[in-house]
């Protein structure tokens, strides 16, 4: 019988494997009801729905997130969690559990938009020409709401949460700079939720490995000589240089891109003179590009860089070309770690049914999560928002956008899950 002791302990260890909380004796299902129940009981949804409002009513910018801040620390004291501020600069780590490894980070980003807000409704933004059009009040809100739920489970949790709450996503590399402070020192995987008004409220959308595009930012001038447009032999013309150089950037897409690798070369604007009748010294323009991987992204800088550079020489100018590389860093792949992302997406099968957790395609669209997802095992979801209800449906970055709140209990519930049922398995 000594092979058939072998063939069940293979069988359980296969088991354990597969349902993390088999190994780990957690009901996972019992869990994520709970957890779920507790955040829409009527009192704790209307906290969530007052935190939300107050936190939309004031959108600060990246880095000016202090009244954000406050509004944080604030509900954070009345629930006893400890934390830290400030962390790169406007930032605050918050912990719960037993102050022990291992440490499973879970983040929110805290900035607003320079959106003039158009949605006319009670919670309205009262700063002028700034508005969460993103979604991060939500995010801060459905973070603050975990921290509730995980603060009633504090004596169980087998390790500590570190609740990450980040400005500085829009533009500006807050996350670089979270890490850079030793924000998630130690912290040995971490969770992101983004909304989405794309999806319906109730459902969740990943997907494992590359998920959103790794993103760049490039300004240029060409330096030429300027003179009148009757002798263009007197001058060195930059707008030729400048129009050439143009065309030459979209080459590096259709003709040193293999077809099924996605990489974007865009170009935003151009400046150059003011007068018909004069060839103007200087012309400068802008874009971003963008690739599904870091490799691609550092291969695209270098060619621009040398593109650039090269048609302004054969037209007799110079070229400059800034990165941002420092003021607006740039922002690498976001890529999800399979393991991370199978716990979460398991997690999220329970929370709000294995249908309504979606499979979502890569986007080249940008995140700083990124900076979390390159230095440790991470997983980064988006949420939907949308309610057919609440005509017409407009997407994130709009002066119209509309947040369903319902999704704020669900978001909660979900990033407590995650955290716990990952202690659960990893803890000692």
């Amino acid at each position: 019988m000594a092979w058939l002791r072998l063939l069940t302990i293979i069988v359980i260890s296969c088991l354990s494997k597969a349902h993390p909380q088999l190994q780990s004796g957690l009901d996972l299902g019992s869990l994520t009801r709970e957890l779920l129940h507790s955040a829409k009981e009527p009192a704790f949804f209307d906290w969530l729905k007052r935190v939300r409002r107050r936190i939309h009513e004031y959108p600060e910018l990246a880095f000016q997130e202090h009244e954000t801040g406050r509004l944080i620390m604030s509900e954070l004291e009345s629930l006893g969690i400890d934390y830290s501020w400030p962390v790169a600069k406007t930032g605050i780590v918050a912990s719960v559990g037993s102050g022990l490894e291992p440490y499973f980070g879970l983040r929110a980003d805290i900035d607003a938009l320079p959106i003039q807000e158009l949605v006319e409704w009670e919670h309205k933004s009262k700063k002028q020409g700034k508005m969460h059009a993103c979604g991060h009040d939500a995010h801060v809100t459905m973070l603050l709401g975990a921290a509730k739920l995980l603060e009633r489970k504090r004596d169980e949790l087998k390790g500590t949460v570190k609740l990450v709450f980040q400005p500085g996503e829009e533009s500006y590399a807050g996350a670089y700079h979270m890490i850079k402070e030793g924000a998630v020192d130690n912290v040995h995987a971490i969770f992101g939720l983004h909304v989405t008004p794309e999806l319906p409220t109730g459902t969740v959308a990943s997907r494992p490995g590359p998920m959103l595009a790794g993103s760049a930012r490039f300004q240029v001038i060409i330096q030429g000589k300027a003179g009148h447009a009757a002798q263009p032999h007197t001058t060195r013309d930059p707008v030729l240089a400048a129009s050439l150089a143009i065309l030459a950037l979209q080459h590096l897409v259709s003709r040193e891109t293999d077809p099924l690798e996605p990489r974007v070369v865009s170009i935003g604007f151009i400046q150059a003179g003011q007068a018909a009748n004069v060839i103007p010294e200087t012309v400068s323009f802008g874009g971003m590009f963008r690739s599904m991987s870091n490799e691609g992204l550092s291969y695209l800088q270098q060619r621009i860089k040398k593109v650039i550079e090269t048609q302004a020489m054969v037209h007799r100018c110079t070229a400059t070309i800034d990165f941002f590389e420092e003021t607006m860093r740039p922002y690498p792949a976001t890529v999800n770690d399979e393991s991370m992302y199978e716990h979460a997406k398991k997690v999220g099968e329970y929370v709000v049914g294995k249908s309504n957790v979606l499979m979502m395609p890569m986007t080249m669209g940008a995140e700083d999560f990124s900076f979390y997802s390159n230095k440790m095992a991470a997983a980064f979801f988006v949420i939907g928002t949308r309610n057919e209800t609440q005509k017409p449906n407009y997407g994130l970055h709009s002066p119209y956008l509309i947040i369903d709140e319902d999704v704020l209990p669900i978001g909660a519930a979900f990033h407590a899950a995650v955290a716990i049922s990952y202690l659960d398995n990893h803890g000692r």
